[in-house]
């Protein structure tokens, strides 16, 4: 039997069949002003972190799920892996994109909804945070097309709802999305753009991974996915989609002008960046029959998870082709899975640490701090990390801080050239935490003989107390 192609289903289908403890369900009506959030808030507090199907929402008759790409659990379930193999794996399938394919009809055309019919209120749109200016839509793939060489381009964006038919569209302006925005406006024509919500983790993670020049996404995406996306016309403007999402908004863009969008809590879990965005007026919603509203809880683990594995994925990729020596990279949850790195290396000379920051830093303008350490240190365990810094790092010889750097204005220290407002820029740390290169000698690590703890299988040891 030929397997289902994938889509936001047969991953629900794959998380209640493989964990079913990572998915629970809500049958009891929540409004998606801040009741849908605080419920996860509270497992979170709790320290859990299961998707979360709420059956019923207030004001539409859509379900919506939130939380699913959540742990990395989750994440390398979506790439058919481990966690131990889960960026490796990541960065080959990246490393081979497998082209969309184009289909005639599919799914998300079920249900077309144009003119008065296409209003915004059908879906329920969640309002996250405390200080959010109202529902955002966070989860959804940005699509957009490149006027001259017809590429399409994909992103996650924030898109703040204005009012029933306008959508706000903040797109970073060092991210390839404003500059096709910027050459419509320089035509004074209006930018055909299209959401795309609800699909497999795969398609998302392609869209925030890092491909040089405009596009490439839905092509990643299929690599992730291990096949082929599968694309359709939209029905209102001259753009290729997801054919198998559950939801897409349709609109134009009007060239250069803007109205004010925020505030909303961003990944670093403060509320930045508000102020003047392009925007959307809806022109089509289309839709499954049954479709299942996709969220991702912004400023929150979710946020971080699913933007994290592909950032670890581009930093090793670029890390690894400069320091072959490179072993792991971890962008840890504490940092937002974007402000700081960690990468273990078989230190061959000295000089090469330096190197590997570099690149990592070259790789992602949001990364403000790369440790780096030998792999005897395993880089997803931060108080091991943290202990190679107390014990094989010395300031006045290891660290390196460099002012006046890109970064992300998303960061409240961010600043601008003179320093008295917030800019783009970061001041970048590289914290060298090797012992020197071989011949010179550094004392051993006391630890239990690794060929025992391979040995230990704690089945087979460890019984309830009672």
């Amino acid at each position: 039997r030929m397997s289902m192609p994938k889509d936001l289903r047969t991953f629900i289908d794959q998380v209640a069949e493989k964990r079913p403890d990572d998915i629970v369900r809500v049958d009891r009506e929540v409004d998606p002003k801040h009741e849908l959030t605080a419920v996860v808030e509270k497992l979170e507090r709790a320290d859990r972190y299961p998707a979360v199907y709420f059956e019923k929402v207030k004001g539409s008759n859509l379900p919506s799920i939130i939380n699913l790409t959540a742990s990395y659990e989750r994440l390398a379930m979506a790439l058919d892996t481990s966690v131990d193999r889960m960026v490796e794996t990541f960065c080959e399938r990246e490393e081979n994109p497998i082209p969309p394919v184009e289909v005639s009809d599919g799914p998300v055309k079920e249900v077309v909804l144009t003119g008065d019919d296409a209003d915004l209120s059908v879906l329920p749109i969640t309002t996250h945070n405390a200080l959010d200016a109202g529902p955002f839509i966070c989860s959804g793939l940005g699509i957009c097309k490149d006027p001259e060489t017809g590429k399409h381009n994909v992103g996650i964006y924030r898109h703040q709802v204005h009012d029933n038919k306008t959508l706000g569209n903040w797109i970073y302006e060092a991210h390839h999305g404003y500059h096709v925005w910027q050459r419509y406006s320089e035509m004074n024509e209006p930018m055909p753009f299209a959401i795309a919500i609800g699909h497999h983790p795969g398609a998302v993670m392609g869209a925030v991974s890092r491909y040089p020049g405009v596009g490439g996404e839905f092509d990643g995406s299929g690599g992730l996915m291990n096949e082929p996306m599968e694309i359709v016309p939209a029905s209102t403007v001259d753009l290729m989609v997801p054919a198998r999402a559950e939801v897409v908004v349709e609109g134009l863009m009007p060239p250069s002008d803007m109205k004010h969008e925020g505030p909303f809590g961003e990944w670093p879990r403060y509320y930045t960046a508000t102020g003047p965005k392009p925007y959307i007026n809806v022109t089509a919603i289309t839709m499954r029959k049954d479709p299942i509203y996709f969220d991702i809880f912004a400023a929150h683990p979710e946020h971080n998870f699913v933007g994290g594995l592909p950032r670890m994925g581009s930093i090793y990729r670029r890390v690894k082709e400069v320091v072959p020596s490179v072993t792991k990279v971890n962008v840890p949850m504490s940092g937002g899975a974007r402000a700081h790195v960690s990468i273990s290396m078989k230190k061959s000379v000295d000089g090469e640490p330096k190197q590997a920051a570099f690149a990592a830093f070259m790789a992602e303008n949001n990364v403000k701090l790369v440790i780096l350490v030998d792999d005897d240190i395993d880089v997803f365990n931060e108080p091991e990390v943290l202990w190679a810094v107390m014990s094989r790092f010395e300031a006045d010889r290891d660290l390196i801080v460099m002012p006046n750097c890109l970064g992300n204005k998303v960061y409240p220290t961010s600043y601008n050239i003179t320093r008295d407002g917030l800019g783009t820029m970061n001041t970048k740390v590289i914290m060298d935490a090797t012992r020197p290169a071989p011949p010179t000698e550094f004392p051993k690590r006391a630890q239990v003989p690794p060929e025992w703890i391979e040995k230990i299988d704690l089945a087979n040891y460890i019984k309830p107390w009672a």
